[in-house]
């Protein structure tokens, strides 16, 4: 026997029937080669029949002779090299009782575990698994185990306006086209609250008293509804995002109603945010209201001061046109001018008649040339009032145009100025009515337990759904194989 650390170094080149070895030939089992020689295939035709001696059994310590392929005829034996003593220490190990018994023991398990049904049946039910269990087990776990319980306040409110309106005239129907006279739409304001409460603003307003960012950041919340779970976007955009996850406003259309809702992990933060978010709402309507009742007055106060301005230059026109005209009121003047031409035409027929009858009655009379006389002034009077009446640029009808167009225009502005100091009135008695009510139907509750998540429904949920997907993708699976087959 040679050494366990001695290894076989055939010569490089051997002959066709030998093969040379330092040690002795290799142990035999019971029955020697010579007894029971192996059977070997029939040579194939034009081929060479393996020599025996080119493969020789393996040696004790592990080493094995193959022989390699014949080139130009000339087969080479070469030496696969193994680890013998890994072999022979791996033999000493196994003659240890306790090993060899672990080792049978292990051997058993494998048997019994390729013999049991357990596989087969995981095999053929790999969909079922993969689709309805596994899915079914993971809910179980997160909704039993790792989701965090949410708590839900809510709050009712309505915006009410009296919504009367007052007699529109002038002015006063400018003001209630433009949404100033009375009170707007409450429908409109409504929307202006939940915008709001939608908003940044809020946002900012709500984490500046309550520390959002960081109270929903907390490690304390389940991983997969929590602020910024890995911390690696926590800027405003994102608060605001999640944000708006957590608080929500609904308006009912039909009823005008408006329900805001606030989802958070805390009970007591959930009624904070949801008084404090009730409170902004509120300012925001008086806002409003201030806004309006001052734009309100302040218009109408711009329309009396322009009416105001627009009398008074329309009164110094009228004033500057008597003075250098030398007329009051045309009209008026016209009818005097009448009313004496009337008298002047009455001595005038007078004076004819009388000279009438002296030239007939005493012809011889003295007095025909005074009564001519006075015939011909009374004449030249009257013609003379007629010419301040309708002859030249200086008449009293060429004035009267001018003067009547002055003196609408000074009436125009003074109708303007009573209108404009009667909408002004009415807007102050509106200014000091509430335009707006945000009137509260039902008050923040302060949750005492939670209602978020649903639990049972989202692992029933998870359930129909697997089972759906699991026939869906069975059904089709089995159209593919009947089409393959």
């Amino acid at each position: 026997m040679m050494n366990s650390t001695e290894i076989a170094r055939p010569p490089l080149e051997t002959g066709p029937a030998e093969t040379t070895s330092a040690g002795p030939p290799p142990a035999t089992s019971a029955s020697s080669p010579e007894e029971n020689p192996p059977e070997s295939p029939a040579p194939v035709e034009g081929e060479k029949a393996s020599d025996p001696s080119a493969n020789p059994a393996p040696s004790e310590q592990g080493f094995e002779l193959v022989s390699a392929d014949t080139k130009n005829g000339k087969p080479q034996a070469v030496v696969v090299f193994a680890t013998g003593v890994f072999k022979q220490k791996t033999e000493e190990f196994s003659k240890v009782p306790a090993i060899r018994e672990a080792q049978s023991r292990l051997s058993a398990l494998i048997a019994e575990f390729k013999e049991s049904p357990a596989p087969s049946y995981l095999r053929r039910h790999s969909l079922l698994l993969l689709c309805v269990v596994l899915p079914t087990l993971l809910s179980t776990i997160y909704y039993g185990l790792i989701a965090s319980d949410i708590f839900v306040s809510e709050a009712k409110f309505v915006v009410r306006s009296p919504n009367k309106k007052s007699a529109a005239s002038g002015l006063g129907a400018m003001l209630e086209g433009a949404g100033f006279s009375g009170f707007s739409r409450a429908q409109d304001d409504i929307h202006t609250v939940r915008e709001y409460v939608s908003s940044r603003d809020a946002l900012v307003y709500l984490n500046d008293k309550l520390k959002l960012s960081e109270a929903w950041s907390s490690r304390k919340i389940d991983l997969f509804i929590r602020f910024n779970p890995l911390g690696w976007d926590g800027s405003n955009e994102a608060l605001f995002e999640y944000y708006g996850k957590r608080v929500n406003v609904a308006v009912d259309s039909a009823t005008g109603i408006t329900t805001l809702t606030a989802r958070v992990f805390s009970a007591d933060q959930a009624f904070e945010i949801n008084q404090i978010l009730l409170g902004q709402a509120e300012h925001i309507v008086n806002v409003l209201n201030d806004r309006g009742r001052n734009d309100l007055i302040r218009f109408a106060e711009n329309e009396v001061q322009t009416a105001e301005e627009k009398a008074k230059s329309a009164a110094s026109a009228l004033s500057n046109f008597r003075n250098t005209q030398a007329v009051v009121d045309p009209e008026r003047q016209t009818q005097l001018h009448y009313e004496h031409i009337s008298r002047l035409q009455e001595e005038l027929v007078k004076t004819r008649s009388q000279l009438v009858q002296l030239k007939v009655f005493a012809p011889k009379s003295p007095h025909p040339p005074a009564l001519e006389l006075r015939q011909k002034t009374l004449e030249n009077e009257i013609q003379k009032e007629m010419q301040q009446i309708t002859g030249g640029e200086n008449s009293l009808a060429s004035k009267a145009a001018e003067y009547e167009r002055r003196a609408l225009d000074r009436e125009f502005a003074e109708k303007q100025l009573a209108s404009a100091l009667a909408s002004l009135e009415v807007a102050r008695n509106e200014a000091q009515r509430q335009q707006l009510y945000l009137e509260t139907i039902s008050k923040p509750n302060l949750p005492d337990e939670a209602t978020l998540p649903k639990r049972f429904r989202g692992i029933l949920t998870t359930l129909v759904l697997g089972l759906v997907a699991w026939g869906i993708l069975s059904m089709l699976l089995a159209g593919v194989r009947e089409h393959q087959y």
